[in-house]
């Protein structure tokens, strides 16, 4: 059996994203790993198609301290050291990639609202993090569960 050391857990800092971190709060100790956590804040200028006509920087400023403030209530609960906390701006999946091969992680931990159809195929990071990705992933299912 593959022996996870070294957990990587991309949180979108939703209401959620308190279950993936309880998941991975167990995988932690049940395999006695370390954790990072990850929050990518997407710029707003890439998620709402490119030329915005006004000037956006404060509202991306209190984004980005809002996240730094969610990231770090995951962190308290998960227990994770100042260094193991990522808060990067960018695209999530090549964002999340990027980081996993830099801290040597050999699994990747999302939430998943398991869209299937037209859902998916419009854009899910996790399916996005999945291709390409530089070591294992493991989608937890969130949300509404049928």
């Amino acid at each position: 059996m593959i022996e996870y050391k070294h957990i990587l857990v991309g949180l979108d800092l939703s209401s959620e994203s308190g279950e993936v971190a309880q998941k991975a709060l167990v995988m932690k100790h049940a395999l006695k790993a370390r954790i990072s956590i990850v929050h990518v804040v997407e710029p707003l200028s890439i998620a709402y198609g490119g030329d915005i006509p006004m000037d956006i920087s404060n509202i991306q400023d209190q984004i980005q301290e809002t996240a730094a403030k969610h990231l770090s209530e995951f962190s308290d609960y998960l227990d994770i050291e100042k260094s193991d906390q990522h808060l990067i701006f960018g695209r999530p999946e090549s964002e999340i990639h990027a980081l996993a091969y830099s801290i040597g992680a050999d699994l990747i931990v999302v939430g998943s609202h398991g869209r299937h159809g037209l859902a998916l195929l419009l854009g899910s990071t996790a399916n996005g993090v999945l291709q390409g990705a530089p070591c294992d992933v493991l989608a937890i299912r969130v949300g509404k569960k049928e």
